[in-house]
């Protein structure tokens, strides 16, 4: 039976710490050559939305897959793609144009010895809880070893599943977030406060976010950098998740705060340059960083790329693209753990087979 997945069922079944280990797991057997990823698509029809002017519709796919995890994962969403603008910022957007005002995108899992699909899965709580996961995987070994104040930009999903993910690893004393948003920026603050049982508070400015903090984490929507690289001190860790593609380039830091690193590791350089991202293709070719500078993160994982070796190091990570082994290591932990618990519905294997080769 094939088991299908609705977004509250992923929720109830994803526990943040699994979905850390899978991300690790996965990374290592890519360093290893045990594991392979197909890079994320973004493919927009070369016209705008007669009904959503200013947006077009675009097809996002990415897949992968390891022997360990048991399984290859196509993640595919179809969108109404654009952006719009929040207290003057521009920021990245998606309308919910499908029957009902709804999103549509979905992740299959395949069994890659009966090459069957065993799952099928909402991607919204997943697509953000596997995000988090890389960047909480990416902080363990960048981070300073006991870092006490966390900023935030963002006070969306993604904000959301890496402020729960990144406090369950480390116990920050303060925790301080800004988004361009004043208003929903402070209910965010009480929302998580109330959910994370610890102090979150909302920060009006930019600098003030980032000023007397040694963890800064940018989890937006946001079209440029959120902050400026010349606020960033010694010791203090920077973390990003705003992956250009190559008609949108978006970004969240800045080229000064890739200037200061002492370590810039990205998720995927291969990505980097196909997307001519400007925070790694155009940084290295404007000379902010050389190409063998630039390094990835499942080299850092397997000791070919040293961590944080200095408490006064400024390290940086840029979790700048989706991976299909993301969904493959995270999917594949939810899956075991919702048939545990007996979570969604079955569906008849044989739908999704046929007798005529393909």
């Amino acid at each position: 039976m094939t088991l299908l997945l609705n977004n509250k069922e992923v929720e109830q079944a994803l526990l943040p710490e699994e979905a850390i280990a899978a991300t690790e797991s996965i990374y290592r057997e890519l360093a290893e050559g045990k594991a392979i990823n197909r890079p994320r698509t973004m493919t927009y029809l070369p016209t705008h939305s007669p009904a959503n002017p200013d947006f077009q519709y675009r097809c996002k796919s990415q897949e992968g897959g390891s022997a360990q995890c048991g399984v290859w994962a196509l993640r595919i969403t179809s969108d109404m793609a654009g952006f719009s603008y929040t207290a003057g910022v521009k920021r990245r957007r998606l309308l919910p144009v499908a029957t009902g005002n709804q999103y549509c995108g979905f992740v299959i899992l395949f069994d890659i010895e009966r090459i069957e699909p065993v799952a099928i899965l909402h991607d919204g709580i997943l697509q953000q809880s596997r995000v988090a996961a890389l960047s909480a995987v990416g902080a363990k070994y960048l981070a300073p070893r006991n870092p006490r104040s966390l900023a935030l930009f963002g006070s969306g999903g993604q904000a959301r599943a890496h402020i729960e993910f990144l406090c369950r690893i480390f116990p920050f004393e303060e925790v301080k977030v800004f988004s361009p948003n004043q208003e929903h920026c402070r209910k965010f603050a009480g929302d998580m406060s109330a959910k994370l049982g610890r102090s979150v508070r909302a920060a009006a400015t930019p600098r003030e976010t980032v000023q007397g903090s040694d963890f800064i984490q940018a989890a937006t929507a946001a079209w440029d950098p959120v902050f400026d690289g010349h606020w960033i001190e010694k010791g203090m860790y920077v973390a990003s998740i705003g992956g250009a593609d190559a008609s949108t380039k978006r970004r969240e830091i800045d080229d000064e705060t890739i200037r200061r690193a002492d370590l810039y590791v990205v998720h995927s350089k291969e990505v980097g340059r196909l997307d001519q991202s400007p925070d790694i293709w155009e940084a290295a070719q404007n000379g902010i960083k050389s190409w063998d500078e630039i390094h990835e993160i499942q080299d850092l994982l397997v000791g070919r790329v040293p961590g944080r070796t200095r408490p006064d190091e400024i390290t940086v990570f840029n979790n700048n693209t989706g991976a299909g082994t993301q969904f493959a290591a995270v999917g594949a932990a939810v899956v075991k753990r919702a048939r545990a618990m007996g979570l969604g519905r079955e569906l008849p294997t044989e739908w999704f087979l046929q007798d005529v080769m393909p």
